[in-house]
């Protein structure tokens, strides 16, 4: 088997070399659901009409319109966007910048051009047999979702038929001729005996390393003795309608082609991010903490074209995998069910897969991965996440175990929002005349504290970006804009950081125009009163603009820090206790920064404290009471839901109890604390006291909290197996060294750990 190569970011040749005849052209008919047919041919030509439920697609889409956009941005533009974009210097230095360093060796692209030396598409052998080939005579024209099947019919832009893929640098065309058809996979979970013969073939035909598999197979079991009863799932990228991976890559990495419906990821256009990991229910994109990128399916469209389905499918040994245009029912099938024991919500992403399982299982199937979710019966036969408590009851602390490899996250979380809240803070009370925040302002204090909270946003950024698994490409970050809360996050948090840099740069010239009109007055240097004149006309005036900037463009990228974590696939981050959390922690850090430096320095030179320490200290007690509400409406709702989010609320409560409960206390401590100072003691040398008191306990219940909030969240993603695809496996193999052994499939501890 070979491994191809796709530049998705290079344009198709439309019609370019079409090597064959053309197969004749799939029969068209109307989707109807054959599963609900009792009496019925078994075969993938069989059609019947049928009344269908109403099922809603994802994504919110226009009626007859994909949830996304259907092949290249290049390609879906006018000829104005495209020039324009060839001469935007944003445009012109991201890509000589993607030139630096790249590796021109493998043959296929040079200087990005298609080197003219081709290879084939794919080396067939002689001798498949038909179960290995594609064969679907008759297709229908939109699946249960409502969405046409055509992807040519669908897509913004009139997309030609007939582009080639430009595989290998090959540019001839496959024949199939369901070839702009949206593709899928079908799964017989009956047949299915968990021989992991798919996850070698893929492996072997994408030359994956052993720590990674683009397709896994994993396995529930439930009942007890002699009605045991275990089912296995085979699971790869399901290519989906509304592929959530393609909306939240910041680096336009995905893209949804017309050929196939094919889902495909370009590793060198990723900068190893991983948030496609994060909103993938299914755990299709895989991040390889060794090259810092994320890889995964990519449907074999090179044995698609030239008629094969995926190796997955032809190395299946009993006949539980198979594949062709979506909606239509294998042979000696009869069923195209969309979920099956296991699987996440299909509402989420409207995934290209169906699902056959007639067997009748246990009312409760088991996980035997360290995940505590169990799946339940429910009324109508299907199953629903609920918790399982494998861990017992038992509170613990394992502080130890709070730190993970989104360590620079929480740093450039709360330093973020702090810097955030302390600049909006300071720039408004002054502004607005609030006599305590003048004082600040005029005091020696001022220019240090913008340069600290320069330094706070500077190091938030700098571990963010450190973060990636290529950190030199963090400028791809702002390629998709158009459908990426990551991209919107990253532009809003740059453009504060550089209106507040301006803001404080200003500050210092203005300072130094200051201190060399004082030593003009001595005879030396700039006149005074040219100074002067700079600072009113000139900086001050620009120092409003830069800072309204700031504000403003801070918000924003809030908000989409707020929505970026808005996850269905992890439904402990899909509540508003993230909004609460994210603008309670700006109330309240950014108070507790600026009152840090403020009130020691007006303390020292004389000035009066109490408003400044009555004005922060309610501030951090209204951060601290909002984001300690956001808890208890979280906890109320984890607590009567079921599903992946009550299992993480169940670690919450045991294996990380005590250090909750810790958190919880210091938090309603340092509310009650602050409040007191702001009503009764701000005028008092007591409340400067209980201020000094309160801090360390906002600092350790927020920096706690914001740990939790990162190593609780559980993904709804597929079941894994005892040894492979196991968290607490992973662990285990990396305490006692398995994981030095390459063959055990666990990386190290190493950045991305």
């Amino acid at each position: 088997m070979n491994k191809f190569k796709t530049d998705i970011n290079t344009h198709f040749n439309p019609g370019k070399d079409k090597v064959k005849t053309k197969a004749a052209a799939a029969v068209t008919v109307p989707f109807v659901d054959a599963t609900v047919v009792t009496s019925m041919p078994r075969s993938a030509s069989s059609a019947h009409v049928q009344n269908q439920p109403e099922l809603k697609a994802a994504g919110n889409p226009s009626e007859g319109k994909p949830a996304i956009e259907i092949g290249l941005r290049e390609q879906n533009m006018n000829g104005l966007q495209k020039a324009m974009r060839k001469y935007n210097p944003w445009f012109v230095a991201r890509n000589y910048l993607d030139t630096l360093g790249v590796d021109k060796s493998d043959g296929v692209v040079n200087n990005g051009e298609w080197n003219t030396q081709e290879r084939p598409i794919f080396n067939e052998r002689s001798g498949e047999r038909d179960y290995a080939k594609l064969n679907d005579p008759i297709v229908c024209d939109s699946n249960r979702y409502g969405t046409k099947i055509d992807m040519l019919d669908i897509s913004d832009a009139t997309l030609p038929e007939g582009r080639s893929l430009e595989i290998n640098g090959n540019p001839s065309v496959g024949t199939n001729p369901n070839r702009n058809k949206q593709h899928g996979f079908h799964f017989t979970a009956d047949n299915c005996i968990g021989c992991h013969a798919c996850e070698a073939a893929c492996s072997e035909k994408n030359d994956n390393p052993a720590h990674l598999a683009f397709r896994s197979v994993g396995y529930v079991e439930g009942g007890s003795y002699p009605d045991f009863k275990r089912m296995n799932i085979s699971m790869a990228c399901n290519h989906c309608d509304n592929p959530v991976c393609m909306k939240g890559c910041p680096t336009k990495a995905y893209t949804k082609h017309a050929e196939y419906g094919a889902v495909l990821q370009d590793p060198e256009t990723c900068f190893g991010c991983g948030y496609c990991t994060w909103v993938c229910p299914y755990n299709a994109p895989q991040l390889d903490p060794v090259e810092g990128k994320v890889s995964k399916c990519n449907m074999c469209v090179d044995r698609l074209e030239v008629g094969l389905k995926p190796a997955c499918v032809s190395a299946c040994l009993g006949n539980a995998l198979n594949f062709g245009v979506v909606e239509n029912m294998p042979e000696n099938r009869e069923q195209i069910k969309t979920s099956i024991p296991g699987f996440p919500d299909p509402s989420i992403t409207n995934p290209n897969i169906r699902f056959q399982q007639t067997k009748t299982m246990p009312n409760e199937m088991a996980r035997t991965d360290s995940m505590p979710v169990k799946y339940h019966k429910q009324d109508d036969g299907s199953f629903r996440s609920v918790v399982d408590e494998k861990e017992g009851k038992e509170k613990s602390w394992n502080i130890a175990r709070l730190s993970s490899r989104e360590n620079p996250l929480v740093i450039f979380t709360l330093f973020t929002q702090a810097s955030m809240g302390a600049f909006i803070l300071l720039y408004l009370g002054s502004l607005l005349g609030i006599e305590s925040l003048v004082a600040v302002k005029n005091s020696v204090i001022y220019l240090p504290l913008l340069i600290v909270l320069a330094g706070l946003q500077a190091v938030g950024l700098f571990l963010s970006t450190m973060h990636l698994g290529k950190p030199m490409r963090f400028y791809r970050g702002f390629n998709n804009l158009r459908y990426s809360p990551v991209s919107r996050e990253a532009l809003g948090v740059a453009l504060f950081f550089t209106g507040l840099a301006v803001f404080t740069g200003l500050e210092v010239v203005s300072f130094g125009l200051e201190f060399t009109g004082f030593l003009s007055a001595e005879g030396s240097l700039l006149p005074a009163e040219t100074a002067a004149m700079l600072i009113t006309d000139f900086i001050v005036p620009v120092q409003h603009g830069a800072a309204v900037f700031a504000i403003t463009t801070g918000l924003i990228g809030l908000y989409w820090m707020y929505r970026s974590y808005r996850i269905p696939a992890r439904p402990f981050w899909d509540h508003g206790q993230v909004a609460t959390t994210f603008f309670g922690t700006l109330f309240s850090l950014g108070s507790l920064v600026l009152a840090l430096l403020a009130v020691p320095t007006l303390a020292l030179t004389g000035k009066d404290t109490s408003q400044l320490l009555q004005i922060t200290a309610g501030l951090a007690a209204l951060g601290l009471i909002a984001e300690g509400l956001g808890l208890m409406v979280h906890a109320k709702y984890l607590n009567t839901e079921s599903g992946e989010g009550a299992a993480a609320h169940y670690v919450q409560q045991t294996t990380f109890g005590k250090s909750y409960v810790l958190r919880n206390v210091l938090m309603a401590a340092a509310a009650l604390l602050m409040a007191t100072v702001a009503i009764f003691l701000s005028d008092t040398t007591a409340g400067l006291i209980v201020a000094a008191i309160a801090v360390p306990a906002v600092v350790v219940s927020l920096l706690v909290g914001r740990c939790l909030f990162y190593i609780l969240v559980i993904p709804t993603t597929m079941p894994g197996a005892f040894f492979w695809k196991n968290k607490g496996f992973e662990e285990h193999a990396r305490d006692v060294g398995l994981a030095d052994m390459p063959q055990v499939g666990v990386v190290p501890a190493c950045h991305d750990h």
